[in-house]
């Protein structure tokens, strides 16, 4: 029965992590200059967390392009963590680790629920249990993670 409480329960903080995730409308943000590269196609970032390990990501949407782009100049401070659902396998631009972040749930948090919450070498250590009780539905959000720079395409 505890089996079964802690499942339900990792259900339901995904559930409430999907909406808390939710981005505020366009209309409420200021107009902002788009940059030409971001509309050019994928872009990589390497981000750390306090592991001071490195990790390579993959933004494909135009918005978290530059969004990310500003956290690195400094421009902004909003969202600065990464959240995303991990795909268990190696992907080329991030050789070292067994999974990466699949880029079109790749997006940017503030405050995140506890359960997605886990180091870049602890998700690697226990990549055999995420998307049970660890890391339910495969949900990553690394509370340390930040920007740290932009690789150039491969």
């Amino acid at each position: 029965m505890r089996r079964v409480f802690t499942k339900l329960a990792s259900l339901a903080a995904v559930g409430t992590l999907a909406f808390a995730g939710a981005q505020p409308s366009q209309a409420n943000t200021p107009a902002q200059p788009v940059r030409a590269a971001a509309a050019d196609g994928p872009a990589y970032f390497v981000m750390t967390d306090v592991t001071r390990e490195q990790f390579v990501i993959k933004l494909t949407k135009s918005e978290d392009i530059e969004h990310a782009r500003e956290l690195i100049a400094g421009e902004t401070t909003d969202r600065p963590h990464v959240l995303t659902r991990i795909v268990k396998r190696t992907a080329p631009y991030n050789p070292r680790w067994s999974y990466h972040a699949n880029p079109e749930t790749t997006q940017f948090f503030d405050q995140a629920i506890e359960v997605c919450d886990s180091t870049i070498p602890y998700t690697e250590d226990h990549l055999d249990e995420a998307g049970g009780a660890f890391l339910p539905g495969l949900v990553w959000c690394d509370w340390s993670s930040r920007l740290v720079r932009e690789l150039p395409a491969p």
